[in-house]
């Protein structure tokens, strides 16, 4: 952070004086004899451009408009370019007002030669202008374009940076699925968990074939589900949602008088997009630490639902947040593929919800059209 603000500062003055030195080399090739309020005139100008060029940029974050800017924003740069070159106009004629550097036989503006603001003045002065100050028009006439050629070169540099950053967040994400792609199995569905679904079915097989039967499909679905995760960078929650059940159907053989699921989803949020396996690893870690840790009955509650341009997934189950919890593998790599998938646009927590209640809570961009 600190090096990219150096590097912003040492940019902006730089521009501003290379401007400066362009505005010098001109009115001299022009005027061969610059006067003595050239210099201190050129001085005000380049202060007040590295102000007001960064209250620009402070603006243009503030209003959230760092590129790459939609289209449909592009009018408010505009006029806040129309705005700051305005204030400029004023604030330089004012100072130039205020210290008495004008020249009344050569009044141009910024060593700009007297023959042409002379022209300038002569088509201003027909038009029906007369409550405009004159050095202000002058000024936003001369100066004014500065601004936005300050935007272009801004906007520029953050659309390269944008587009090597998606590069480089491309590599890492293939290097992440890379590294996990031994672990996954491990990772998201726990070998202890298949040892006990296996032995689970066994004890189903003489006292319930039929359940034992689907209890084998359902444990399929999910060991093939975790192979291909690493194969697919995007599912739909209504996929996601079929493998969870089949994890919690099986968990529920081992945990049928203690386990207790709920649901609460919206159907509109079915077909939106989420990376697979990743609700499927909040449910683990619920069952993990809800049931694995806790005595007595756990609830596992599953809460889709859409919020203003969010979708919510939330996993909350009986039991009591701690440090070990927030630590682990499987939640560390999804706020890893998070920030690498949605560029920092979405959103993970894991909290205490209520005395006796442990949230997972994942916010990501809205994929589908709200129904």
């Amino acid at each position: 952070m600190k090096k990219n603000a150096s590097l912003y500062w040492i940019c902006q003055i730089a521009g501003w004086f290379s401007y400066g030195l362009a505005i010098v080399f001109f009115a001299y090739i022009l005027e061969k004899q610059l006067s003595l309020i050239f210099y201190p005139r050129l001085l005000i100008t380049i202060i007040l451009g590295i102000l007001l060029t960064h209250l620009l940029r402070k603006s243009m974050l503030k209003l959230s408009l760092r590129p790459p800017t939609p289209s449909h924003q592009w009018w408010k740069i505009f006029l806040l370019i129309l705005l700051f070159a305005g204030l400029f106009s004023i604030l330089n004629s004012s100072l130039i007002e205020l210290f008495k550097l004008f020249d009344r036989d050569r009044d141009g503006l910024n060593g700009a030669p007297s023959h042409f603001v002379f022209s300038l003045h002569n088509i201003i002065s027909t038009w029906n202008v007369a409550r405009v100050n004159k050095r202000i028009l002058f000024s936003l006439l001369l100066d004014g374009p500065i601004f936005l050629v300050w935007v272009s070169v801004y906007v520029l540099w953050h659309y390269i940076e944008f587009t090597n950053s998606e590069e480089v967040n491309k590599v890492r994400l293939e290097t992440i699925i890379k590294e996990l792609e031994l672990k996954t199995i491990k990772s998201q569905i726990n070998p202890h968990f298949i040892f006990n679904a296996l032995n689970s079915i066994r004890a189903l097989v003489d006292e319930d074939p039929k359940r034992a039967r689907q209890a084998i499909t359902e444990l399929s679905n999910i060991l093939r589900s975790s192979i291909q995760a690493d194969k697919v960078e995007i599912t739909t929650l209504e996929k996601e949602l079929d493998i969870v059940k089949d994890y919690l159907a099986l968990e529920y053989i081992r945990f049928a008088d203690r386990l207790i699921v709920a649901y609460e989803i919206e159907p509109s949020t079915m077909d939106n997009e989420l990376p697979p396996m990743m609700l499927q690893t909040l449910v683990e870690n619920a069952i993990k630490h809800g049931l694995g840790k806790q005595p007595g009955d756990c609830t596992i509650k599953i809460i889709s639902k859409f919020d203003q341009d969010k979708h919510i997934l939330m996993v909350q189950n009986t039991g009591l947040l701690n440090a070990s919890e927030k630590d682990g593998f499987g939640l560390q790599s999804t706020k890893e593929r998070l920030n690498i998938l949605y560029r920092g646009q979405a959103l993970f927590e894991l909290f205490q919800g209520a005395p006796n209640q442990v949230t997972a809570k994942l916010a990501i961009p809205i994929s589908i059209h709200k129904k």
